[in-house]
């Protein structure tokens, strides 16, 4: 079989039109548009579902190139830190505790329920919780590292099973996330606050300076600083055994950048970094989701159907039921419950689409973008890391 190496500008050309494609759809399809499907799932998914067919007929195998998929999630991240200014970090504080609590406690649920699943299928223990937190709320990275010593272990095929319910559930979670929180502000008739950004007047500047060439330069030449100092510090982290992704590094110099930028009276447009951004996480979405490899995991699909719908009621009730309800059953609450789901069942990009999405629609949420990014960001890896570890040194996984 011949196989075909989409790379370089090639793939960043795809992708373009693999967004196209899924806006031209959404904005046609009711129930999408109505449920606030971020594009990049619509116009990945069906790429994806395209690729598996021509290979699956004899056709050519189609890979993809995602070394430029990294650097569009650090610069995401990095415009995200460049938005979390000193004077709105108080609006996040206990929220941003809440949030980290709640998602502690679903963590442990979420491998709870894969535990009890494998068992209801008979197979290993072990298996339940990469149909848990380790591929779900940890994403590909994770279920790729833990994996790989749960295969040393003589968990056959942990690896593969953890990639394929990572792979799913980024789907769910993107699909989700938004009708949970439609469903949120419609009932309680929802809508954003109007003091929603105190004294931050960055946007109204915005759109009052049109925008130059001299302000791209400016803005590109800002996140290529805070990439290569992120890097640095990434560097002297690591260096000191200390274990960070590249991205949160990128967040971090973000948010001191813009702050030092506040102090000197000289602050950042904040609507030029967030276009950039948007489109950074929109390119992200659309790269890891149309080279999914769908018919490699033709052969257990009944079984990971069922598992990912079981995984999928649990936190949608745990989304409506108690993080909507901890946060304050207002606006930013409702947007935080469907960012929760992208972050419980995909990864934070998810999370973000998700808010974008409904925010697009309704209105801003300045919290929902300040404690999803942090809690994914940092909190939900370390927590992670510390509940699968607790899992495993129970009697029944050993």
């Amino acid at each position: 079989m011949n196989t075909i190496v989409i790379e370089g500008s090639d793939i960043v050309l795809v992708a373009i039109f693999v967004l196209w494609v899924g806006d031209m759809i959404t904005s046609k399809v009711a129930i999408l548009k109505k449920y606030s499907i971020p594009v990049a799932v619509t116009g990945g998914l069906l790429c994806s579902i395209i690729v598996a067919i021509i290979a699956g007929a004899g056709g050519p195998e189609i890979t993809f190139d995602m070394t430029l998929r990294d650097t569009l999630l650090m610069v995401f991240f990095t415009t995200i830190g460049i938005s979390a200014k000193l004077s709105r970090l108080k609006a996040g504080g206990k929220s941003l505790g809440i949030l980290v609590i709640c998602a502690a406690v679903f963590l442990v649920v979420q491998n709870i329920t894969g535990v009890l699943l494998a068992w209801s299928f008979d197979v290993a223990p072990g298996y339940g919780l990469f149909a848990g937190s380790v591929s779900l709320a940890g994403g590909h990275g994770t279920a790729i590292a833990w994996g790989q010593e749960a295969v040393a272990a003589g968990l056959k095929n942990a690896e593969v099973v953890g990639i394929a319910f990572a792979t799913f559930g980024l789907i769910a979670g993107g699909i989700i996330g938004g009708p949970v929180a439609e469903q949120l502000i419609k009932r309680y008739k929802l809508s954003p606050s109007t003091s929603e950004l105190p004294g931050d007047t960055s946007s109204d500047q915005a759109q009052d300076n049109p925008f130059k060439l001299h302000r791209a330069f400016g803005v590109l030449f800002i996140v290529a600083i805070c990439l290569s100092f992120g890097e640095l510090v990434n560097y002297w982290f690591f260096s000191n055994n200390i274990k960070l992704p590249g991205f949160l590094t990128a967040m971090m110099v973000g948010i001191f950048v813009t702050n030092l930028a506040d102090k000197f009276q000289k602050p950042l447009n904040g609507g030029d970094f967030d276009m950039v951004g948007e489109v950074a996480l929109q390119l992200f979405l659309a790269m890891s989701l149309m080279s999914m490899d769908l018919s490699s995991f033709a052969s257990a699909f009944g079984m990971m159907f069922i598992v990912l719908n079981v995984q999928v009621l649990v936190i949608t009730l745990f989304a409506v039921l108690v993080v909507f309800r901890v946060m304050g059953k207002d606006y930013d609450a409702a947007v935080i419950s469907g960012g929760f789901c992208g972050l419980g069942m995909g990864a934070t990009p998810v999370a973000i689409a998700n808010m974008n999405a409904i925010t697009a629609k309704y209105g801003p949420s300045f919290k929902a973008f300040l404690v999803i990014p942090l809690v994914g960001a940092f909190f939900v890896d370390l927590l992670n890391a510390l509940i699968i570890k607790f899992f495993l040194g129970l009697p029944f996984l050993q």
